[in-house]
């Protein structure tokens, strides 16, 4: 009878201490679950936010938002230093990408002004060259300000003072000519944009003059993007969520070349 009791024992002691055992792994195993949806949870959240920075609607609604945002500075400055509102809209637009370029975000610099004799805080920026040294602004005004000294401080741009205030087509030309753009297509490129965004209003109000009539750009009724530097074509199309090959098809593209301020349709009307 002893024996018997005593195997019954140790078969209970063992049961015991295997379903212990299995209790043990199971929180384990319950643990480690958790703590893989917590990843998951995070990665989600991070994926969101990143979703929350990159631009959003059409590059018209990024460049509306800007103007909106920017106008009233550039008018401060066109009083201050007699260069036209629209023109310094239109560089500010065109240079810094609509204020979602790199350097932009990076340092609030939205004309991409180079140290030089800078003393303040400095960034490197890949441009023409591999890591060269770009001013750094606490703020966009001072970015807007520094702008202003630059060109009116400058006696190679003294000849665009000597302009109508509110020619933006002759600054536009003057700038390139002046030295400032090496690209022949500069003026072009800040003419269209004053002319799309209706640019030039805000030199009629710093003036208190009715706006002068003039060729308006037509406004498509396509959704549109003004290539910035460093898009591809895969990276535009992504960004769209459509295809490579349906971006070439409704912007009748041969092949995948691409040029910084050309506009690409993105999403065309149902009609």
């Amino acid at each position: 009878m002893c024996k018997i009791k005593f195997h019954q024992l140790f078969v209970g002691l063992f049961l015991l201490a295997f379903l212990a055992s299995c209790g043990s792994k199971k929180k384990i195993a319950s643990h480690k679950t958790e703590e893989k949806k917590e990843g998951v949870a995070k990665t989600t959240q991070r994926n969101s936010s990143e979703r929350e920075e990159s631009p959003r609607g059409t590059y018209a609604n990024v460049v509306e938002e800007y103007v909106a945002y920017f106008s009233t500075i550039a008018q401060e400055e066109m009083r201050l230093y007699k260069i036209p509102a629209s023109i310094t809209l239109a560089q500010g637009i065109l240079e810094s990408g609509a204020g979602k370029g790199d350097l932009t975000r990076r340092a609030n610099n939205h004309f991409g002004i180079k140290c030089h004799d800078w003393e303040g805080d400095k960034v490197y920026h890949d441009d023409d060259r591999s890591q060269e040294c770009f001013r750094k602004y606490n703020d966009p005004k001072f970015s807007y300000r520094d702008h202003s000294l630059f060109l009116s401080g400058r006696r190679r741009y003294s000849d665009l003072f000597e302009l109508d205030i509110d020619d933006y087509e002759g600054w536009a030309k003057g700038l390139r000519a002046a030295g400032y753009a090496t690209d022949r297509l500069y003026p072009k490129k800040l003419i269209e944009i004053i002319e799309r965004y209706n640019l030039d209003r805000f030199d009629s109000e710093v003036l208190g003059k009715t706006q002068r009539t003039r060729r308006i750009v037509e406004t498509r009724e396509t959704n549109s993007y003004i290539v910035q530097k460093g898009d591809t074509l895969y990276s535009i199309a992504k960004r769209n969520n459509i295809s490579v090959e349906t971006l070439q098809n409704i912007n009748n593209l041969s092949d995948s070349n691409i040029a910084i301020g050309q506009e690409l349709v993105v999403q065309p009307t149902s009609n």
